[in-house]
């Protein structure tokens, strides 16, 4: 007797030699730190999550004292103010007459807070929010929301460190094109703290990481999911294009090559225009979802805190619940890796403030 194996498809082919060069990195940044016999918690989590935790408390809860400034910078309130800041030569700085202190500003920067908003929210919405927390609601149970939720508040203070630090430290040539993220303040910060050579490696080592990161975090999860969608609406299995993965992706790259090609200038005149409206989608879906369901709420908030905090049936008990909860808001809000300063660092804004 004959039998015929299927030899795998191009898809397939490409995933495995995918996997076979990146497994041992993969396997490394995700080295779980044991805290049983049967689970375990990623070191690069725990270096994550105390980071956060430290940021929240060096700056006094900024994620909540800061919260209406953002608002308030997100909408152009202090736009004006930057506009009208008149650059005296070794003088001070005039805002609407007033004299204050003895400041020297520059103005620099590419897009608005606005479109740096969009720029780092295209990227985010749909990436984690919505694929990471189902997968951490199938694994974790409803009580891994409670820690999403816990594990975002307080990531709000790593994106304020690094998109600060992003503006600090960030370079503009003569024709005004901003350089910046990680890559500058790890080089430049480190440097003033007199270990340039730590600076050095570490911003090579990220500029190699973002490349990869990139192509993977960035753009093939995307894309899949968005290929399993257009998959199964189509038909599922037997969808005309369910072993066509690799034209779905070719047409994807060159609608967002389109955007991208161009610099951050070209992506938010975009982003500023299409993410509004994918926000106002999202909101949507998820008040409609919340309006037909609208008597399990209560339910759904019940689950959310017993699982928490008492879960029964669930994958790894407590533990696994907290650590599944961390994993996917530490994807999803993207807090701590460093590409939202890359979108955040290009605004307009006064790049030096010395007080003399």
């Amino acid at each position: 007797m004959i039998f015929l194996t299927q030899s795998p498809s191009f898809d397939e082919r490409v995933n495995e030699q995918f996997s076979a060069a990146t497994s041992w990195f993969t396997d490394t940044i995700f080295a779980e730190i044991p805290i049983n016999e049967t689970i375990g918690v990623p070191w690069v989590l725990v270096v994550l999550i105390l980071g956060a935790s430290y940021f929240t408390i060096y700056f006094k809860g900024v994620n909540v004292r800061g919260f209406l400034t953002a608002i308030k910078v997100v909408r152009g309130n202090y736009d004006v103010l930057e506009d009208d800041a008149v650059v005296v030569s070794n003088s001070v700085l005039n805002v609407d007459g007033d004299n204050p202190d003895t400041i020297r500003v520059e103005g620099d920067g590419e897009v608005s807070h606005f479109q740096a908003l969009t720029a780092a929210v295209s990227a985010t919405v749909g990436l984690g929010n919505i694929a990471g927390v189902a997968i951490a609601l199938s694994i974790g149970g409803a009580g891994a929301t409670f820690w999403m939720i816990l594990i975002g508040f307080l990531g709000m203070a790593s994106k304020f460190v690094e998109c600060t630090l992003g503006v600090k430290y960030r370079e503009v040539n003569e024709e005004g094109v901003i350089f910046c993220g990680p890559m500058y303040y790890l080089k430049k910060g480190l440097k003033e703290l007199g270990i340039p050579k730590v600076g050095k490696f570490l911003t090579i080592v990220f500029a190699i990481m973002c490349i990869g990161g990139s192509f993977g975090g960035g753009n093939m999860f995307q894309v899949n999911q968005a290929f399993k969608l257009f998959e199964y609406v189509t038909g599922a299995e037997s969808s005309f294009i369910h072993e066509q993965g690799w034209l779905f992706g070719l047409i994807m790259a060159i609608l967002v090559g389109i955007v991208i090609i161009g610099g951050i200038k070209k992506t938010a005149n975009v982003t500023d225009k299409v993410v509004p409206f994918m926000v106002i989608i999202y909101l949507l879906a998820v008040l409609t979802i919340l309006g037909l369901n609208f008597h399990e709420i209560p339910s759904a908030f019940k689950a959310i805190w017993d699982g928490a905090f008492n879960p029964q049936g669930v994958t790894g008990g407590f533990v696994g619940v907290v650590i599944q909860g961390f994993k996917r808001a530490a994807f999803s809000n993207e807090a701590g890796i460093g590409s939202s300063s890359i979108a955040h660092s290009a605004v307009k804004q006064n790049t030096q403030l010395v007080r003399g």
